[in-house]
C-alpha cells in the first residue's frame, strides 16, 4: 500500500495522545474512588458497572479517529477491475466420448453444471459466449452479456449437437476467435481483451490442426486455457476404452499463454474454472482506496454513539 500524503499520517501521533491521555484520566478515576473510605456507600452512590462497557464507546471513537486520519492521507492499493470489452468463449467437447460415467453422473453432464457456475459467476458486463465440438464446432450462443440466452445454450449442449464422430479442438478456438473479432464493431481492427476456455478429453481427431488454430489466437493475444476431462478408465456402451488425452489440451495452452488443468471429478472441475474465473478478464489498477477506512471509521463513530444513548444515555 502505498499513500498519496504520507505526511498526513502525522496526525495519528495527535490520535495516540489522546489514548495517553485518557488512560491517564482513568487511573486518576480510579485512585479518587479509592479514597472514598465508606466503601458500602461507594456500592449505593455508584454501582458497579461492567468494565468493557465504560470503555468501550471511547474506544471506538479513539480507533474512528485513527481509521479516518489513514483515510485522509489518500491510501492507495491494487486492486482488481473488470477490463472494458472483456470477452470470454467456452468450448465445450460434446463428442460421444463425453457420455463415459468415469465422472458422475456423465463427463459431459458434470461439463455443463460447472460451465453454468462459471458463467454465473463472472461479472455482468462480461460478453460471454459458448461453442460446442465434435467433429466440427458450432456457435450456440454469440458472446453477449444475457446469461438466461448463454444457461438455455448450455442446457442444449448434447451428443450429437455438433456434427459428425470426432473432436475438433483447432476448430473450435478458430469458432472462438472468430466470435472474439466480431464482438463489437472495432473488434476486428481493435481485439477487446479475451480468453477461450476449451474444456474436453480427448485429442483433436477432426478439423484443422489445434497447433495453427494456437497461433492464430498467440498472434491475436488470446490465450487459451484448456481443461482435460475424466480419467484413464472411463468407458461408453458396451465397454468401449475412452481414457482422457491432455496432450493436445496441453499443448494449446502453452503455445498460447494460457494455463493447461486435469480434472478427473466435479470438484476438480470447479476449481480449474475457479482459478480460470480469479484472472480471466480483470486488470489490476493502483486506485485511491481511502473510503474503505472512511467508511468502517464512520461505522465506528455511530457504534460509539449509540453505545454511549444506550448506556449512558449521552454522546461520547
Amino acid at each position: 500500500m502505498t499513500w498519496l500524503s504520507p505526511e498526513r499520517l502525522w496526525l495519528l501521533l495527535g490520535v495516540a495522545a489522546l489514548v495517553v491521555a485518557y488512560v491517564v484520566a482513568q487511573r486518576r478515576r480510579s485512585r479518587y474512588a479509592v479514597r472514598f473510605t465508606n466503601l458500602k456507600l461507594l456500592d449505593r452512590v455508584a454501582p458497579r458497572r461492567p468494565g468493557w462497557r465504560r470503555h468501550l464507546p471511547a474506544s471506538l471513537f479513539l480507533a474512528m479517529l485513527g481509521l479516518l486520519v489513514v483515510g485522509f492521507a489518500q491510501p492507495q492499493d491494487e486492486v482488481r477491475v473488470p477490463r472494458e470489452r472483456a470477452t470470454v468463449l467456452v468450448a465445450v467437447d460434446v463428442s460421444r466420448s463425453m457420455l463415459a460415467d468415469d465422472v458422475a453422473p456423465d463427463r459431459l453432464s458434470a461439463a455443463k453444471d460447472a460451465a453454468r457456475l462459471f458463467v454465473e459467476d463472472l461479472p455482468e458486463q462480461f460478453n460471454v459466449g459458448l461453442v460446442g465440438f465434435a467433429g466440427q464446432a458450432s456457435v450456440f450462443v454469440p458472446p453477449g452479456t444475457d446469461r438466461a440466452q448463454l444457461g438455455t445454450g448450455i442446457d442444449r449442449l448434447a451428443d450429437g449437437s455438433a456434427g459428425q464422430a470426432g473432436t475438433a479442438i483447432g476448430d473450435a478456438i478458430a469458432s472462438a476467435l472468430d466470435q472474439i473479432r466480431s464482438v463489437d464493431s472495432a473488434a476486428e481492427e481493435d481485439v477487446p481483451p479475451a480468453r477461450v476456455i476449451v474444456l474436453s478429453d480427448g485429442a483433436n481427431t477432426a478439423g484443422q490442426d489445434p497447433a495453427e488454430a494456437a497461433r492464430m489466437a498467440s498472434e491475436l493475444g488470446v490465450p487459451v486455457d484448456t481443461i482435460a476431462f475424466g480419467t484413464t478408465s472411463g468407458t461408453i456402451g458396451d465397454g468401449q476404452q475412452v481414457p482422457v488425452d491432455g496432450e493436445t489440451l496441453q499443448s494449446v495452452a502453452e503455445a498460447t499463454g494460457g494455463r493447461y488443468f486435469e480434472a478427473a471429478n466435479t470438484e476438480e472441475l470447479q476449481n480449474a474454472y475457479a482459478d480460470i474465473g480469479s484472472s480471466v478478464g480483470y486488470q489490476t489498477e493502483v486506485r485511491d482506496v481511502s473510503a474503505r477506512f472512511i467508511g468502517i471509521g464512520l461505522g465506528l463513530a455511530l457504534l460509539a454513539a449509540l453505545a454511549s444513548m444506550f448506556w449512558f444515555a449521552r454522546l461520547p
